[in-house]
């Protein structure tokens, strides 16, 4: 309710708009499968569950709520049908028959400030410094166009906002115009708006800058040649320098204070949930640990960006032997620091994205939807015999 009005219930596509804003699409890597997977966008949502993966059991507890949220894709590879009798297939059914819209966000998860390392280094006690693995901003192109003074300016500053030119940040038409004098002669075969052809004209005109998103040059060039009043408008159209930015993979953070590996691996252990594999860490148990890499989910492709960070430890998912075998010989070089590692369950280590998400929803639909975290432990190991062969 605001200023004595009931909103209409929130549909799945005002909360998809909402974490699409928060985990923005183009931030996913190029094979993931990400988005609404079905359900229809129109339908009424007052009530999400939010999970790690969209399982049986999860997707059973979701039979009450109108919209499923996952960070694992339940599509992730190409189908050529979803039929009852298929494992995936027989989930995307059971979805249709209680309502229940799937929404998926991944690695654009990932990558998002704040994103899925930031509620790991939040688990922690991390203060965070930044991303480990950054990613500029979108990259970035300003168009300049000259337009004769009078009310096409107006018409020419809509036409390219409205095709995706003049957004920076939270603010839309953005722009900045400058009083000039243009000059032209048009020659046989023109039709000059103003002017003749053969004679030399100068006219007062309007500098006009917009930057754009790259990916919106061709829309916001075709706008510009659709509403400018010259048959041949004059513009420049500049590749903006790429600007560094808080998102990427990964976090980089420090500890209140030092503490030794073993007891950091105990902090680890006690901020996660519990799972059969549990936590486990390689390094010298008494290494004192300040500063801490972390990344949610399989972090194998960062570990030489922890090194390069010089981090005291490594914290992330589903490290490989040889991986791990050839940073800790690195390790042992002279004059060759690396970090500890610390590995933990893949679901462990997103598991606390999920109260973030549910944070994002909260925080925009407050009341109106209920918000709830699953409590279904979806890690696929569970079992971890603790004997084993001592010679």
């Amino acid at each position: 309710m605001h200023d004595g009005q009931v909103s209409a219930q929130p549909s799945v596509a005002d909360v998809v708009a909402v974490l699409e804003a928060a985990y923005p699409p183009e931030l996913a890597a190029d094979w993931d499968a990400i988005g609404l997977v079905c359900g229809d966008p129109a339908a009424p949502v007052r009530s999400v569950l939010i999970a790690v993966d969209p399982l049986p059991t999860v997707v059973e507890e979701a039979s009450e709520a109108q919209l499923l949220v996952t960070h694992h894709p339940l599509l992730l590879r190409g189908v050529h049908g979803v039929a009852a009798n298929t494992p995936k297939g027989a989930l995307v059914h059971s979805l249709i028959r209680s309502g229940t819209a799937l929404f998926t966000a991944h690695t654009n998860a990932d990558a998002a400030d704040p994103g899925v390392s930031d509620a790991l280094a939040e688990a922690l006690g991390l203060s965070v410094r930044g991303p480990l693995v950054p990613v500029p901003e979108p990259r970035m192109d300003k168009i300049v166009t000259f337009v004769p003074v009078g009310p096409d300016i107006t018409l020419v500053r809509d036409a390219l906002a409205a095709a995706g030119a003049g957004r920076i940040g939270d603010y839309s038409h953005c722009s900045f115009a400058t009083a000039g004098t243009g000059q032209f002669r048009p020659l046989a075969g023109a039709r000059p708006t103003i002017g003749e052809v053969g004679r030399l004209e100068r006219v007062a005109e309007t500098k006009l800058e917009m930057v754009l998103p790259r990916t919106r040059r061709r829309d916001v060039v075709a706008a510009l040649r659709a509403t400018h009043p010259y048959d041949e408008p004059a513009f420049d159209l500049f590749e903006l320098a790429e600007l560094p930015s808080a998102r990427g993979l990964g976090r980089i953070g420090t500890l209140p204070e030092p503490e030794p590996l073993r007891v950091f691996a105990e902090r680890v252990a006690r901020a996660l949930p519990s799972t059969a594999v549990g936590v486990r860490a390689a390094g010298d148990p008494e290494r004192p640990i300040t500063t801490v890499a972390v990344c949610g989910g399989a972090g194998d492709s960062a570990l030489d960006a922890a090194i390069t960070a010089a981090v005291d430890a490594y914290v992330t998912a589903d490290l490989r032997h040889h991986p791990a075998t050839e940073h800790l010989l690195a390790g042992s070089l002279p004059g060759c620091r690396t970090p500890a590692l610390v590995d933990v369950a893949h679901w462990a280590s997103e598991w606390p994205w999920c109260a973030q998400a549910a944070g994002v929803v909260t925080a925009a639909f407050g009341g109106s939807v209920n918000v709830n975290v699953s409590g279904r432990r979806t890690d696929p190991w569970t079992v971890a015999p603790s004997a084993g062969r001592t010679s």
